[in-house]
């Protein structure tokens, strides 16, 4: 019994491995068709000749630190992948048998969001990480925070802070206030689902406040 319960572990990992490898090649070749049309600093380039392109240092602090408090709060510590988060989500999604709960960090998005479509699939994931770490070779984290911050969508047709902060507020991203920041900072997550009920995107701004008080960048 013993011998034949040692083979079936041992065929378990084996065909394990196998599927995590296969996973792992053709996400690797989802990467390498996105960025053979169009490399990673080139896309970059081209992003930031947007026409309402913004600047980090043209972009309030609260909303920065909101985003970097509710999406990644340890952005400026990792490189490129948050491994705890990935063990967290794995779990909550095995027992939930779906794909639902994510564990993107900051830099995953922006790869995502250059180059590939909302689809959830293991294939897409390993594709992101792919470009997160050429991201996380070539630019500062402020240089990838900004690309993240001019990429987000927020709904009514919005995309980047700067059409955001124009469009919601009548103002430019450096004079955000703080419930205008926290605000803005909790779209992102559902954007037509919060932008569209005040209920929902109030409840979800009060999650990006208690994140900020959380990580140490608002007090009571």
């Amino acid at each position: 019994m013993k011998k034949l319960i040692l083979k079936i572990l041992l065929w378990f990992f084996i065909i394990l491995f196998i599927i995590c490898s296969l996973v792992l090649g053709l996400g690797y070749l989802k990467y390498k068709e996105a960025t053979d049309k169009i490399s990673v600093i080139d896309k970059v380039k081209e992003i930031k000749e947007s026409e309402n392109y913004t600047r980090l240092e043209d972009i309030s602090n609260d909303y920065k630190n909101a985003v970097v408090a509710i999406e990644d709060h340890r952005f400026y510590d990792h490189k490129g992948i948050d491994v705890l988060s990935i063990v967290r989500s794995t779990y909550v999604n095995f027992k939930r048998k779906s794909l639902d709960y994510g564990a993107s960090t900051i830099t995953q998005q922006v790869g995502r969001l250059m180059y590939f479509t909302q689809e959830k699939s293991p294939m897409r994931k390993i594709a992101e990480i792919f470009v997160a770490f050429d991201l996380e070779k070539n630019y500062s984290k402020d240089e990838i925070l900004e690309l993240y911050l001019n990429l987000m969508y927020f709904g009514n047709g919005y995309y980047g802070i700067y059409d955001a902060s124009e469009g919601f507020f009548d103002k430019s991203p450096d004079e955000l206030t703080l419930y205008e920041a926290t605000y803005l900072a909790g779209l992102p997550n559902a954007p037509s689902v919060y932008s569209e009920n005040d209920k929902l995107g109030e409840e979800r701004r009060l999650q990006v406040v208690n994140a900020m008080k959380k990580y140490g960048y608002i007090d009571e």
